[in-house]
C-alpha cells in the first residue's frame, strides 16, 4: 500500500529510548526509521549488510571500525557490510537507515 510518510514525526521520541519502524523489509534489504533519546546508543556490532544512515533529526556520533564522525541534520554516512560500527546519541536524533545485503561472491 502507497502512502505519504513524514519521517521526522515517525516515531516519536521516547525517553531513555530507542524506537525503530520498519518501512520496508525484504531479502535484499530494509529502510527503517529511528528515535534516539539523547545518550542512548547500539553497541558496536556488525551486520552482512552495506547500510546508508540518514540523519533526519538532531545530531549523532557514528563510529566505523575505529574512527568517529559526528553527524547531523541532513547529514549521510555510509556503513561498509561486515565492518564493526556503532551509534551513540549526542542529543535526541532520528535517523533513516538503509540497509542492502552484500552480495557474496
Amino acid at each position: 500500500m502507497t502512502e505519504i510518510t513524514d519521517l521526522k514525526k515517525l516515531p516519536e521520541y521516547q525517553e531513555k529510548s530507542i524506537i525503530s519502524r520498519i518501512l520496508l523489509k525484504n531479502p535484499g534489504g530494509n529502510i527503517t526509521c529511528f528515535a534516539f533519546g539523547k545518550g542512548e546508543s547500539l553497541s558496536e556490532h556488525t551486520t552482512p549488510y552495506n547500510a546508508f544512515i540518514l540523519i533526519l533529526d538532531g545530531k549523532a556520533e557514528i563510529k566505523i571500525a575505529d574512527k568517529y564522525y559526528q553527524l547531523e541534520e541532513h547529514e549521510t554516512i555510509i556503513l561498509p557490510a561486515n565492518i564493526p560500527h556503532a551509534v551513540t546519541a549526542l542529543s535526541n536524533f532520528k535517523m533513516l537507515l538503509v540497509m542492502i545485503k552484500q552480495e557474496t561472491k
